[in-house]
Formats: structure tokens, sequence, C-alpha cells
């Protein structure tokens, strides 16, 4: 029998019963209600207030001169579909992290892979500062790369090799020493205006050529980590048992970890530090449906489009007409959460 084979016929986690299954159900189901209606309210609310009819025009029968439906066009709807999509990529990434590191710690934003984004765009914007937009895209790719690649290195090179505790110490120093180069480059180069938007995060600045970029990226990239759920339901177990079940286990690391820059990368050139998201979500949904990543892995695209949507709403609507940094809603949920599965974890790790 093919590796391939044994892998499609390996057992369901003991955990993944048929409730789970309904409960995972039961969890998109509501998150793609929820993801609806705040899909609506984020279109609707702002400093120039539209009302159901405006939006609903708007949506199937644009009129550009009128310019209540132009602001809806040209600003709230890229602004909106953004939301959901890199929650979706942020969440995700952060749940395939975990999964195949076994660190439930881990994240793109403590892992050094967001930091290393936002390094590389300052870099980019001082040494090349007429760059298009996919100049910085790529350069985010680049950057998430060289923040995962340090993180790891240092770790593996560490007495004992890598353990979860040491990923999480690494990527912490390392996520702060890219941070304090960042703003250096800021000052001296006087580009920390520029620089500012994607180290506090945030969808302002999100037009339609943005989503032109990373619509795709992220409708393939979640397909590919839905296809690949078994494969890192088994490699979450251990390598010995993903290996002994036939499976290659180097194979998958590798397109976990494409998947995982590729949407961090996309997510962080458009939003900038949008932090704690893909620690966040997959606990909860973990938490519900169990340890089958092929129901972790859909639920948590949901609801992190669910978070980052309502979110960016609470972010315009907590100093309006002002906007808060996306980043920091998102941290003032995400810093104490981690406190607490730091503490939890502490015994284990």
């Amino acid at each position: 029998m093919s590796a391939e084979a044994v892998v499609e016929t390996a057992p369901i986690p003991e955990d993944t019963k048929p409730h789970r299954f309904l409960v995972a159900s039961i969890v998109l189901i509501t998150g793609i209600i929820l993801l609806v209606i705040g899909f609506v309210f984020s279109i609707s609310y702002g400093a120039v207030d539209t009302g159901a009819r405006e939006v609903i025009n708007t949506i199937f029968s644009f009129n550009p001169d009128d310019p209540n439906q132009q602001i809806i066009h040209e600003l709230r709807i890229p602004r909106a579909i953004s939301a959901i999509l890199i929650g979706a990529c942020l969440a995700v990434s952060g749940a395939i992290m975990q999964g195949i590191t076994r660190n439930p710690l881990a994240t793109p934003s403590i892992m050094g892979l967001t930091q290393g984004s936002g390094l590389a765009i300052a870099i980019m914007m001082v040494v090349m500062p007429a760059v298009g937009y996919n100049g910085l895209v790529i350069a985010s790719f680049i950057g998430a790369a060289l923040g995962v690649a340090i993180v790891y290195g240092i770790t593996a090179m560490t007495p004992g090799g890598v353990s979860p505790l040491k990923l999480v110490l690494a990527g912490t120093v390392v996520s702060s020493l890219f941070g304090a180069i960042s703003s250096g480059l800021a000052i001296y180069f006087k580009i920390a205006q520029d620089l500012s938007f994607f180290s506090a995060g945030g969808l302002t600045m999100i037009r339609w050529d943005a989503i032109e970029m990373l619509l795709p990226i992220a409708v393939v990239c979640l397909i590919a980590s839905i296809a690949m759920g078994r494969y890192i339901t088994l490699l979450s177990f251990g390598e010995e048992v993903a290996i002994g079940l036939g499976q290659r286990v180097g194979l998958v690391k590798l397109g976990s970890v494409i998947l995982i820059l590729l949407m961090t990368g996309a997510s962080v050139s458009v939003a900038g530090g949008v932090g704690f998201v893909g620690l966040v979500i997959p606990h909860i949904v973990r938490s519900l449906v169990g340890t089958d990543y092929r129901l972790i892995i859909p639920c948590s695209a949901v609801l992190g489009g669910v978070l980052i949507v309502y979110a960016d709403i609470v972010s315009r609507w907590v100093n309006a007409p002002y906007v808060t940094p996306l980043g920091a809603i998102t941290a003032m949920i995400g810093v104490p959460f981690f406190l607490y599965l730091a503490r939890k974890e502490g015994r284990d790790l």
C-alpha cells in the first residue's frame, strides 16, 4: 500500500466523533452568519452614515456619481473584504504553525514572521522609496521567511534542540530586535509616518488594488490548507506517529511553511502588524471541535474573519471619528489570552 493510501486510511483522532462534526457545522454556520452581519455593518458604519438601502444599491447597481456610494465602493467594501481575508489567513497560519510545531503558543506574531515582514518593508522603503505595491509584497514574503528561519536556527543551536518554550523565547527576542531595527530605520531615514501604518496595523488605506493581490493568495492558500488538514493532524501527534503511518513529514512541513509564509506575508503587506489572531482563534476552535485539523482549519478561517471584521468596527467606534490602530484592539484581546496560555501550558513546556 502506498504512503498516500496509508495516510488516507489512518484512523480519525479519538475526540473527532460525530458530535464534533456537528459542533463544527454549527460553528461554521454561526460564523458565516456573523460574517455577513459584520460585513454589512462594516460598510454601513463610518464618519459618513449610510443606510442599508445605499449599501444594497452600491453592491448591485453602483452609481459612481453618488458620493455616498463612492465611499462605500472605494473605501468600505475593500476594507471589509480585506478584514475577512486577513483574519482567515492569520488564524489558519497560527493553527497550522501550532499543529506542525506541537507548540500551543506558536503564532506568526510571536515567532518572528510578522516583525520580519515589517523589517523587510522598512528596508525596502529606505533602499527603493519609489517601489510599487508588488515590491512591498515580495519584501514582506522574504522578511517573513527570514524571521522564521532565524528563530528556528537559534533554537536548533541551543543545547537540547528545539522545544516549544525555546521557540517562544527566541521568537520574542527576534521579534523585539526586528522591531527595534525597524524603528531605528524609520527615525534615521524619516519614514516613520509611512512605517507607522505597518507597525500599528490597520485597514484604513486598503483599496481595490490590495484586494486584487490578496484575494487569489488567500483563496488558494486557504483551500490548500484545508486539503492538508489530515496530514497536519497526524503531524500534530508527533513525527514518529506520522512517519509510522507512512507520511512524508518533510514534505508536509515544507508545504505548511510555504502556506504560512504566503498567508502571513500577504496579510502583513496589506494590514501591517495585526497580532494574536493566530493565537486566540485556533485555541478557541480546538476547545470546540477537538484536534482534527480537517475541522480546525475551516473553522479557524471563518472565526478569524469574524474577529478582524468586528475588531475593525470597534477600532472605528472606540474613539470616533478617529481610528484606533487595529493591532491595539487585537492586542487587548491577545495579550491576556497569551499570559493565560503561558501559565496554563508552562508545566508542559
